[in-house]
């Protein structure tokens, strides 16, 4: 029998296409090869995480109405890896026929700070106390100040969009460090919040398909040092009740904002036991990272699912407790290939690493331990991590 006549036509269960190429996108593209779904993801770096991971590539730039028109053509469906498309473009891939999802409409809501609080706050969801302040010295320090007057000092500033990993927020905490504040000085909106009281950082994760089907994922507790979530724990170490209270704020905005996919719903618990919506996120996240090895169905697998309006996954806790340890570039060189055989050394870790270049303070992986108790399991995932980024 000649070689060519063992070929069959074997098409994929569905195309993707994501807007970015970056560490999610590399662990949904993983999540697609077992469903059989073919990720496109669009960048113009080449050497991306998803791109390595075997990610077809269409590149170009996520601001690009020809290059997200490109990626779009022969896709099922078009999703995110991050908020910075501007919505209008996302629009017209709309207007054209493509198959966005989350909708433009969810996905704005997600990059404007702003537009969000505004929503939440009409809503009815509790959010901290805030108002609009323009940029640039001395208006946005007036404006400030009048805030503070208000609600006390410290206020947190934020920009209303393009932040991540602590980038865009600072804490002023007296009249003098205003002063010195770079986003006070930078011109543009403002959004000034209340710094609350703050018992414990909390992020809820639901699945949702378009029909309106969800799947709530255990409460996740953080850990955020300069505004980088450095380790979590799932479930939160929390009561009963208060984890059933954030289930419930997280269903009632992936059903408001008619979320497919992953909905990511980050809150504070304030020190009197309120909860307080922070940020959203209309994708997979940093505090599911948890979920690929932790729950029966991980977020970037109930994301493709959501999105193509498919049966989600069972998110049941795998073990009665999970950790992760976000493994961040050090100051000084790693040598993965050396360090990586002595972290595997415990059994009772996984290590989840994303390929992308060295620098101080970016994140490089994660790793994940399931155990009988929290204490364990975070203390065997800080080692793993300690081991990766050791001199």
């Amino acid at each position: 029998m000649h070689a060519a006549s063992l070929t069959v036509d074997s098409p994929p269960a569905a195309t993707v296409g994501i807007i970015g190429a970056g560490q999610l996108a590399r662990m949904t593209h993983q999540a697609g090869i077992a469903l059989g779904v073919d990720v496109r993801a669009l960048t113009p770096r080449p050497t991306d995480p998803a791109v390595l991971a075997g990610a077809a590539v269409q590149l170009g730039t996520h601001d690009d109405l020809d290059a997200l028109a490109a990626l779009a053509r022969g896709c099922d469906v078009v999703t995110l890896d991050h908020e910075h498309t501007p919505p209008d473009l996302l629009d017209e891939l709309v207007a054209a026929g493509c198959c966005v999802r989350p909708s433009p409409a969810a996905a704005s809501f997600a990059s404007d700070k702003l537009l969000a609080r505004r929503a939440l706050a009409r809503a009815g969801f509790p959010v901290p106390a805030f108002t609009e302040a323009p940029g640039g010295d001395p208006d946005a320090i007036e404006a400030v100040e009048a805030f503070a007057r208000q609600h006390g000092w410290p206020v947190v500033l934020k920009a209303p969009s393009g932040g991540y990993d602590g980038r865009g927020v600072e804490l002023v905490t007296h009249r003098g460090e205003l002063d010195a504040s770079r986003l006070a000085a930078t011109p543009g909106r403002l959004l000034v919040e209340e710094a609350v009281p703050i018992a414990a950082e909390l992020a809820v994760l639901i699945a949702r398909r378009p029909s309106g089907w969800c799947a709530t994922y255990p409460l996740v507790e953080t850990v955020q040092r300069d505004g980088i979530c450095h380790e979590l724990v799932m479930p939160a170490r929390v009561p009963t009740q208060i984890a059933h209270r954030a289930a419930r704020i997280a269903k009632s905005l992936a059903d408001g904002l008619d979320v497919a996919g992953i909905l990511a719903v980050e809150l504070f618990l304030t020190t009197d036991d309120e909860l307080v919506v922070n940020e959203v996120a209309t994708r997979p996240h940093n505090s599911g990272h948890a979920t690929i090895d932790a729950t029966a169905t991980s977020q970037f697998e109930n994301h493709l699912r959501g999105i193509l309006d498919w049966p989600l996954g069972d998110t049941t806790l795998l073990a009665p407790t999970a950790a992760t340890v976000n493994v961040l570039g050090p100051d000084h060189p790693v040598d993965l290939r050396r360090s990586l055989p002595v972290a595997l050394e415990d059994p009772r870790v996984r290590v989840h690493l994303y390929r992308k270049a060295h620098r101080p303070g970016r994140k490089l992986g994660h790793v994940t331990c399931l155990a009988p108790s929290h204490d364990e399991a975070l203390d065997a995932a800080r080692v793993a991590a300690a081991v990766l980024t050791a001199p």
